[in-house]
C-alpha cells in the first residue's frame, strides 16, 4: 500500500491516521505528520498529549494500533492491517505476520535514531564505546571507520577530550551531547529528540540546545518533543500542538505563537507562557 501521491514534495516521513491506545487509554487519535527533507517539527503540548507516542511510534519503539507511515523510498506500513494479520488466522499466517511487523519495525529503526531524555548511555562503557556500539553492532561499520566517525563527531560537539571517560564522570550536559553524537553516529535520515533537556539542571539546557540549533542550520531532519518554546520559535520551520492525542493546531512557528488560530492552542501558550498572569 503506497501513500506517494499523497506526500508534499521533498516529504521524508508520512504518517497518517496514527492511533495508539494503552488498555482504556486513548493516547493518539488520527495522527497525521508530515516531515520534509532538512525541517525541524515540533511537537508542542501538555504533559500526557501524546507526543511522546507520536516519536517513539516513528521510531518503532511504539506499535500504532492503526495508521500508515512511509519513509520515502520505502514501503508503507500499515499497522491497521498488520494487526489484523497478528490476530487473526492459522498459526503459521500469524507467524509470518509476527515476522513482517519484526521486520518492519528494524526498517523504522534502521532510518531514524532516537535521543532520549534521561541519555540512556551504557554506564560500564566509555563515552567512545557507547558512540560506535550502533555503528559497529547493528550497522555491521568496521571498527576502525566507527572510531573515526565517533572522534569527528565528538570534537565537534566539544567533547573530544572525554573519549575515554565514563558517564559518571561527565555532566548531565555532556551526558547529552554524548547521546546526541550517538544518534548522529547511525547517520539516520531522521533525528528524533524527545524532550532532551527536560532532565538537565537549567544551566546547562544552553549547551544542548545550541548542538541542536548547529544540527538544524546544518540540513539535519529533525523531530522534537520539546517544552523549549523559545528553541520551537527560533528553529523550527513546523509546529504541531497536541491535545489528548489530537493534532489541534499546525502551522509556522510565527502563526502558532504570535497568532494562533485555535483557543485550545492560546489557552496553552498563555499558560506556559505567562504563567503569573
Amino acid at each position: 500500500m503506497s501513500h506517494t501521491e499523497d506526500r508534499p514534495n521533498g516529504t521524508l516521513l508520512t504518517a497518517r491516521g496514527i492511533e495508539k491506545s494503552f488498555g482504556a487509554n486513548h493516547v493518539l487519535r488520527g495522527v497525521d505528520l508530515d516531515v520534509r527533507r532538512g525541517e525541524v517539527v515540533a511537537l508542542i503540548g501538555a504533559s500526557g498529549s501524546g507526543k511522546t507516542t507520536v516519536l517513539r511510534s516513528l521510531n518503532g519503539l511504539e506499535t500504532p494500533d492503526a495508521g500508515v507511515l512511509e519513509f520515502d523510498g520505502g514501503p508503507a506500513v500499515d499497522f491497521g492491517a498488520q494487526a489484523a494479520a497478528l490476530g487473526g488466522g492459522e498459526w503459521s499466517e500469524r507467524r509470518a505476520a509476527r515476522r513482517r511487523a519484526k521486520a518492519d519495525r528494524a526498517a523504522l529503526r534502521d532510518r531514524s535514531a532516537m535521543v532520549f531524555q534521561h541519555h540512556n548511555l551504557f554506564p560500564h562503557r566509555t563515552v567512545l564505546e557507547n558512540v560506535i556500539e550502533g555503528p559497529t553492532q547493528v550497522q555491521r561499520v568496521p571498527r576502525e571507520t566507527a572510531v573515526a566517525r565517533a572522534e569527528e563527531l565528538l570534537a565537534r560537539v566539544g567533547l573530544a577530550e572525554k573519549r575515554d571517560a565514563y558517564p559518571h564522570e561527565l555532566s548531565g550536559g555532556q551526558q547529552q551531547r554524548v547521546g546526541i553524537v550517538r544518534a548522529l553516529a547511525l547517520q539516520p535520515d531522521l533525528l528524533l529528540f524527545d524532550e532532551p533537556t527536560s532532565a538537565l539542571d537549567p544551566e546547562l539546557v544552553g549547551e544542548v540546545l545550541t548542538v541542536m540549533k548547529e544540527l538544524a542550520e546544518e540540513g539535519w531532519t529533525m523531530v522534537v518533543v520539546t517544552h523549549e518554546l523559545q528553541f520551537a520559535r527560533q528553529v523550527a520551520s513546523q509546529v504541531l500542538f497536541l491535545d489528548g492525542g489530537v493534532v489541534v493546531e499546525r502551522g509556522a512557528p510565527a502563526q502558532i505563537f504570535t497568532n494562533p488560530a485555535e483557543e485550545r492552542t492560546r489557552q496553552f501558550l498563555n499558560r506556559v507562557l505567562h504563567p503569573l498572569d
